[in-house]
């Protein structure tokens, strides 16, 4: 290894991405991801737990993001419209990042092994809107309702963002999908 460079957990995930599309997820190793980015792989295991966690890294961030701001929203939304600002502040964190999200929402889709863990991670951020909405005073179902609808708007969302050449606001497509939600009456 050479001189220290700053960023290693970045490398590592842009190396990871460039890897599993050059060779594919499966073909592609912890060992491959680190030596790319120029790290040990025992570097790679201080950041991540295993090579399909390189995908889903802040992940957590992306919750925490959402129940915050579904718990500091405004007082007199409805829960379901508190959940969606928390959907609209973690698309937020996305902005900057249309070709990552997009080359990631590829790999994933290619590979059943991720789908799991893309779940998993979606049940996450659905717990932490419930907790949020908890914290607001709103009970059940109606807190579990209206966070598994808003991180359903959130999926289509997303879906729309990284289907698009030039994208819209991920603000935009929130309100687009929350919009066809509501007229399913």
């Amino acid at each position: 290894m050479g001189r220290w460079e700053p960023d290693a957990q970045g490398r590592m995930m842009r190396a990871a991405i460039e890897l599993f599309d050059e060779r594919g997820f499966d073909k592609t190793t912890a060992g491959d991801i680190a030596e790319r980015a120029g790290v040990t792989e025992r570097t790679f295991f201080r950041h991540f737990t295993d090579k399909r966690e390189v995908l889903f890294a802040g992940s957590d961030v992306m919750e925490r993001t959402a129940h915050d701001a579904i718990e500091t929203a405004s007082a007199d939304l409805s829960p379901l419209d508190a959940a969606l600002v928390g959907m609209v502040a973690a698309g937020g964190l996305l902005a900057d990042r249309h070709d990552h999200a997009v080359r990631r929402a590829r790999i994933v889709a290619a590979n059943p092994s991720l789908h799991e863990r893309e779940l998993l991670k979606l049940a996450a951020l659905t717990e932490a809107t419930v907790r949020a909405l908890h914290g607001r005073g709103v009970d059940e179902p109606t807190a579990g309702l209206a966070a598994h609808s808003a991180v359903t708007v959130f999926q289509v969302a997303f879906v729309r963002w990284v289907s698009s050449d030039d994208p819209p606001n991920f603000a935009d497509c929130v309100a687009d999908a929350a919009a066809a939600l509501r007229e399913l009456r």
